[in-house]
C-alpha cells in the first residue's frame, strides 16, 4: 500500500510553498500531486500556481519523491504542447513524474479560455482523442494527426520520456468510456468515489458503490485482454461522505484506508491541511499518519 499525498498550488514558493514540497519528501510520502486547474472552486479568488512549473520546481527541489497531477484534462490543455511540457519534466525529475488525467468537469477551467462548458458526452468524445493522441506523443519522435479535437503536424519529441516507453497515465474514470481508456492506455485508475453520494450517502453506501466501479473496471480490462490487477488503483480523498474524518486520528484513517485496501486500491491519496478551507486539518496528525499507517496498513 502506497500513501501519498496533494499539495494545492495556493503557497509562493519562497513562502512556504518549497518547504511544503521538501516536507512531503521527509515524511516519506510516495508521491506528491497537485491539482492541474487554473483555479479551483472556493480557492479561486486567492493564489493559485501553475501545475507545470509548480512540479518542476518541486522536481529540482527533490530527490526521491514521486510528482504528479490529480488530474490533468482537456479543458485548457492541448496534447502537443502538453507533452512538450511532460518530456521536460520528466527529465527535470529524472523520471518521478506520472500524469493523472480526466475528461474535466464544469468548474472554472470549462470556460475561461471564452468557450461554453462542454457536455458529458463532449468530453468524453475529447478525452477518447486525447488520450490516445497523448500516448502517441509521448513514445513516437513525431506525430501527424488530424482528427475531430485535436491536430498535430509532424510534432517532435525528441527524446521522449525518462521513463520508457513514456511516463505512467493514470486515469480518473467511472463511466464505460473512460474506464475503457483507463484499461487501454492506463499504469492506474484514479476515483474519488460517487459524487452522487457526497452530500447524503453514508459511508458503507460509498463503500459500495466503489466496489462496483472496480468491478467495471475489471470488465472493461477484460475486454480488451487485460488483467485488472495490472492497474495501480488511487483514491483521491475529501470526496466520500467520510470528508475529511479520516484526517482527524491515526487510527481513524487507518480504519478508512483498511475498508478501501479491501476493495482493491493500491495507494491512498490525502490532502496535505490548508487552515480555513475544506481541507483543513491538524498537521501533527497528518504527519502521523504518514509516518505511522503505511507500517499498520502494510505498506
Amino acid at each position: 500500500m502506497r500513501l501519498s499525498t496533494v499539495i494545492l498550488p495556493v503557497r509562493p514558493w519562497r513562502s512556504g510553498g518549497r518547504d511544503e514540497w521538501l516536507r512531503a519528501e521527509q515524511l516519506g510520502f510516495h508521491t506528491a500531486y497537485t491539482y492541474d486547474h487554473l483555479s479551483w472552486r472556493t480557492f479561486r479568488d486567492g493564489p493559485w500556481y501553475g501545475a507545470v512549473p509548480t512540479l518542476t520546481a518541486a522536481a529540482a527541489a527533490t530527490e526521491r519523491l514521486r510528482l504528479g497531477t490529480l488530474v490533468t484534462s482537456p479543458n485548457f490543455r492541448h496534447p502537443v504542447t502538453l507533452a512538450k511540457d511532460l518530456i521536460s519534466l520528466d527529465d527535470v525529475s529524472d523520471g518521478r513524474v506520472t500524469l493523472g488525467i480526466g475528461a474535466g468537469g464544469t468548474g472554472f477551467d470549462a470556460t475561461a479560455l471564452g468557450q461554453e462548458a462542454w457536455t458529458p458526452r463532449q468530453r468524453a468524445d475529447r478525452f477518447a482523442e486525447f488520450v490516445p493522441l497523448l500516448d502517441r506523443l509521448l513514445t513516437e519522435g513525431a506525430v501527424t494527426h488530424e482528427g475531430a479535437f485535436y491536430s498535430a503536424v509532424e510534432a517532435r519529441n525528441i527524446p521522449g520520456c525518462v521513463q520508457r516507453p513514456r511516463l505512467p497515465f493514470a486515469i480518473a474514470a467511472t463511466g464505460p468510456r473512460g474506464l475503457k481508456l483507463a484499461a487501454r492506455y492506463g499504469q492506474a485508475w484514479v476515483t474519488t468515489g460517487d459524487p452522487k453520494l457526497f452530500e447524503t450517502g453514508t459511508p458503507e453506501q460509498s463503500l459500495e458503490a466503489i466496489g462496483g466501479q472496480i468491478d467495471k473496471l475489471a470488465k472493461a480490462c477484460a475486454d480488451t485482454g487485460r488483467n485488472v490487477a495490472e492497474l495501480d488503483k488511487i483514491l483521491l480523498t475529501g470526496f466520500t461522505p467520510d470528508r475529511g474524518r479520516p484526517l482527524e486520528s491515526l487510527d481513524a484513517f487507518v480504519d478508512f484506508a483498511g475498508k478501501h485496501i479491501e476493495l482493491g486500491f493500491t495507494e491512498i491519496v490525502v490532502h496535505a491541511p490548508i487552515p480555513d478551507s475544506d481541507f483543513a486539518a491538524d498537521q501533527a496528525v497528518f504527519e502521523r499518519i504518514a509516518t505511522e499507517a503505511p507500517a499498520q496498513l502494510g505498506g
